[in-house]
């Protein structure tokens, strides 16, 4: 929709206070240039300018606003709520703060809040469009269905051209089953606008309940010309083909779903269906056979898996795929008879008789008295998909039953999993991302520094600049998260300050900052034994030298992991050896960092690695000790808050790690909002 649009230009119009002195011009300059960083949907890179507004003026509202605007378009929807809870604090009337924190608390599911906060909004401005729409959304949530219509009818009088109004009351009257009102409101709406995506696929859905199957396919084609990239299209797309006996058109749909997400069960699911029933059989046994990788418990494939089986005269394999059914549904009868057609055809006539004697009795006992005797009714296991048609009835007969049991199954429902959107023309969005999750890496001592970024922690510390001022050595130390040593110009350049500093010590003329730079340059080059060496050296030369100290714990860490890493097989007790070398090589590098931080007890990054290593031990308790210690001393440290929030989801605690990854993204670290998405 193109509201969101329209309130992020109306925003950048607005005029700010009035400035007088420089301080505030300055955070006028940086509100304004975050503005337009929005504006072009940067949304990270505008937070970080809206942050350093607010440090300069916390008292102004608009910079809470935005940056709530900001995390609105990340999806971290508490943020968001929390930051315009913030703006609303410093002026009321700003009633665009209600819409945002509604907005946000409607993707929560804390739909009564969001309605006041839109009435709240509606007492300033009683014919906003989005007010009134996002109140009539949320009451249709809420099943306040005659309150929802009479919003929708209220809407729909002042803006009688507005499509999604149209299509939000046709989703309320087809929850409802008002199908004729329901298809009357999308037709409309489709009629004004031909880019509504959720519109078509509500359509299309009542269509094929309907079994208009030429309808809901051709609204089902709009959709996807709509959204080409979305995969779950394709596979409700298939389902229709089918239904309309185009084999072909639904096998080429499950394939490209498994080009855009190789492990879409729904689509590998129906693949092997139809492979079976065309009898390719290998490859329906395959397809069934990753399906029951992803998901072990589904009991739909597992049986579909059985029956593959049995037609390729696998028959061990058939039967065990039988018995785990019957022990999870010792009350399912197809089974029994299945089992008894392998037996059967494994000549065992005894065993196949039995079985089918279980299988007629249990059909014998339902009959007699169903409620005395009910039958076991496997289902889709919950999430994402459900049967084509799982109408939820607990009276079907038997044949039904089968017939659910080897269905199609289809995704999701467009009536009851309708999005809601505040822009839908969103770039930029890093919360979709393929991001694999893992803590954000430990501090080290190099000759380069670390790549520009969003983050708001300086790698500053007293000793390391006290150093490189009084030009100890001709090179400049920085603390980095890591080097790329990929390029030949790179790495020659270290070997050659290797050799250099080498024949430094050679000649019997080094002193304890040579060593430690030889040790660096070491580690860098990820000889950690020999960079252990010299910075022993360095450390025996100069006790109190505290990044001596840093840079030996993190080559001692280093040399642990790479030395796991390339730990071949090995008998019971050599691996009991060398755990027991790692344990006592961990405790050595826990006491540097402590040295460390008691010749500097502000040395925020000791505190932090000390943190990573006791993440990767499983030790949380102790890492979310260590990173509260950090963040206490730099409250901005997000990568201190992103570790600490994922340290939380270990030990279960949702509300704290949602609160720091929050921040953590607040503060530059983008993983953050891929993890909120995932874990939402």
């Amino acid at each position: 929709m193109t509201g969101c649009r329209s309130l992020l230009v109306a925003m950048a119009a607005m005029a700010l206070p009035s400035v007088s002195a420089y301080a505030q011009v300055n955070a006028e300059q940086v509100l304004n240039i975050g503005r337009n960083v929005l504006s072009m949907e940067d949304y990270m890179l505008s937070i970080q300018y809206f942050n350093q507004a607010i440090k300069a003026k916390p008292y102004l509202s608009d910079p809470y606003f935005f940056r709530a605007l900001a995390k609105l378009y990340l999806e971290d929807y508490k943020g968001a709520e929390e930051d315009c809870t913030l703006a609303l604090d410093r002026n009321k009337f700003k009633t665009e703060s209600y819409k945002v924190r509604g907005f946000a608390r409607q993707n929560m599911g804390k739909d009564s809040l969001a309605v006041l906060d839109y009435d709240a909004g509606l007492k300033y401005n009683p014919e906003d469009k989005y007010f009134l729409f996002y109140k009539g959304v949320a009451q249709t949530e809420m099943k306040k269905r005659d309150d929802a219509e009479a919003t929708f009818d209220r809407l729909l009088r002042i803006y009688p051209q507005f499509e999604d109004g149209y299509a939000a009351r046709g989703r309320l009257r087809a929850l409802d089953g008002d199908t004729v009102g329901a298809l009357a409101d999308l037709d409309k709406a489709i009629s004004i606008s031909k880019n509504l995506i959720n519109a078509f696929l509500m359509r299309a859905q009542i269509e094929a309940d309907q079994k208009k199957w030429d309808a809901a396919l051709a609204d089902m084609d709009a959709a996807i010309r709509l959204q080409p990239q979305e995969a779950d299209l394709y596979v409700n797309r298939a389902y229709l083909r089918y239904n309309l006996d185009d084999y072909f058109g639904a096998m080429s749909d499950y394939n490209y779903t498994l080009e855009l997400e190789p492990y879409n069960s729904a689509a590998l699911f129906n693949r092997a269906l139809l492979r079976y029933e065309v009898k390719d059989l290998n490859r329906a046994a395959e397809d069934f056979s990753k399906v029951l990788g992803y998901d072990p418990d589904n009991f739909h494939a597992r049986y579909n898996l059985g029956l593959v089986n049995m037609e390729r005269g696998h028959h061990k394999e058939a039967l065990a795929d039988f018995d785990k059914i019957t022990r999870k549904y010792p009350r399912f009868y197809p089974a029994y008879y299945a089992k008894a057609e392998v037996y059967r055809n494994m000549g065992d006539m005894r065993t196949a008789m039995q079985n089918a004697y279980v299988g007629d009795d249990l059909v014998k006992r339902y009959v007699s008295n169903p409620e005395k005797n009910p039958l076991d009714r496997p289902t889709i296991a919950p999430g994402k998909t459900r049967t084509a048609n799982d109408a939820g009835n607990d009276d079907e007969s038997e044949i039904e039953v089968m017939n659910r049991f080897n269905q199609l199954v289809t995704v999701g429902s467009a009536t009851e999993q309708q999005q809601l959107t505040y822009n839908e023309k969103i770039k930029g969005r890093v919360q979709d991302r393929d991001i694999r999750v893992e803590p954000e890496p430990a501090y080290m001592l190099s000759l380069q520094d670390s790549p520009l970024s969003l983050r708001s922690t300086s790698n500053y510390f007293r000793e390391l600049d006290d150093f490189n001022q009084r030009g100890y050595i001709s090179d400049k130390i920085y603390l980095s998260t890591g080097v790329d040593t990929a390029e030949e110009s790179v790495l020659k350049k270290l070997f050659d300050r290797a050799d250099f500093y080498e024949g430094v010590v050679a000649d019997g003329k080094a002193r304890p900052a040579d060593r430690f730079a030889l040790g660096v340059i070491r580690s860098m080059l990820k000889n950690y034994p020999a960079a252990i060496e010299a910075l022993d050296a360095a450390i025996e030369g100069d006790p109190g030298f505290t990044m001596a100290y840093m840079a030996r714990a993190y080559s001692r860490y280093a040399n642990i992991k790479a030395r796991q890493a390339s730990a071949t097989d090995e008998d019971a007790a050599a691996s009991a050896l060398r755990q027991r070398q790692s344990q006592r090589e961990l405790t050595d590098v826990i006491a540097d960092y402590d040295t460390a931080l008691k010749l500097n007890p502000r040395l925020v990054f000791a505190w932090f690695n000390k943190g990573n290593i006791y993440y990767e031990m499983g030790d949380y308790t102790s890492a979310l000790q260590c990173y509260a210690e950090a963040i206490k001393l730099d409250p901005m440290f997000g990568s201190a808050y992103f570790n600490r929030g994922i340290a939380y989801l270990h030990i279960g605690n949702k509300r704290l790690a949602f609160s720091d990854l929050s921040k953590a993204g607040e503060l530059g670290i983008l993983p953050s909002y891929n993890l909120l998405k995932r874990m939402k």
